[in-house]
């Protein structure tokens, strides 16, 4: 079933009160996410946390080669990047997540609803039987697919530029212990799931400033601006006490999960943290866009 199925299969207000099969949830939720992952400015996105990792690969090779050691002032991992290439992936998350992986998840969340009000498509999408609750829900789980498929991008951009670049063999981890290479891509497909799954609470709080406008653009820059906003808090001493309730505060926890025995406290505050603003903003954008007049 297509979107333009979905959006003109409804029968006005009568449709709407019918009990709705699974198929139409189903085919909601796969209409949203080809129109998410089919936009040009999505592909654009993805394009560039792409190339991240990348030209910070070209970056440390470059400069090793010129007898330079990495290291500096960037993430904890990049002077481990020349010993073996799968640390690239690490360095790669480390250094999109505090800033591009969410810039382009707020993009994304932040138009989520707005931008079909603005394109004047969101009234027709709710004259199909599945309903405002199931529209929301549909938006929002292409959303959350687009951070798994952004953090995926950067994840797999960034192994195989390792494995191109560096000797790749048994990963040292932070404590110390050096496991076999199997065990260190297992390893890398949690740091990205967790990575994915510190996006949540920023794809919910988009997802809500999303039902309060109909410009997608003001959606999205207001998101974004939250994001910039609350990452600048993180950073104040003096706010100290608020810091643990930031959805930013325990993003870089995943660093745990490369130490032997994992630490999984920082980690599973993270995950609640997460959950706890999906509950809440998921919520608040459920009680607006319920209650809001659609009049594009």
């Amino acid at each position: 079933m297509s979107r333009t199925d979905v959006r003109t299969d409804g029968r006005g207000t009568g449709a709407a009160a019918r009990p709705v099969s699974p198929l139409w949830t189903l085919a909601l939720f796969r209409s949203e996410l080809a129109v998410t992952f089919r936009r040009w400015r999505t592909l654009a996105l993805l394009a560039v946390l792409a190339g991240i990792p990348v030209l910070v690969g070209v970056a440390v090779r470059i400069e090793t080669a010129d007898g330079g050691a990495a290291g500096g002032g960037g993430p904890a991992f990049l002077s481990q990047i020349t010993n073996n290439g799968l640390f690239l992936v690490f360095t790669s998350l480390a250094a999109t997540l505090p800033f591009f992986l969410p810039l382009s998840v707020g993009v994304v969340a932040g138009d989520s609803v707005a931008g079909e009000a603005h394109a004047g498509t969101l009234r027709y999408l709710l004259v199909a039987p599945a309903g405002r609750t199931r529209l929301l829900c549909a938006k929002f789980a292409a959303t959350l697919a687009f951070c798994g498929a952004a953090t995926l991008v950067v994840a797999l951009s960034a192994l195989v530029t390792g494995a191109l670049l560096f000797p790749v063999g048994e990963v040292t981890l932070l404590s110390g212990t050096s496991v076999p290479f199997g065990e260190g891509l297992l390893r890398a497909l949690a740091v990205a799931a967790a990575v994915a799954l510190s996006l949540v609470g920023l794809a919910a709080v988009g997802l809500f400033v999303s039902t309060l406008t109909n410009s997608g653009v003001a959606a999205m820059a207001a998101t974004v601006g939250l994001l910039i906003t609350v990452q600048i808090l993180n950073t104040v001493p003096q706010l100290d006490s608020v810091h643990p309730y930031l959805f930013p505060h325990h993003w870089l926890s995943f660093a745990d999960l490369l130490r032997d025995p994992v630490l999984w406290a920082g980690l599973l505050k993270n995950l609640g943290l997460q959950a706890l603003y999906a509950a809440v903003f998921g919520s608040a954008a459920w009680a607006r866009f319920t209650s809001r007049d659609v009049t594009a």
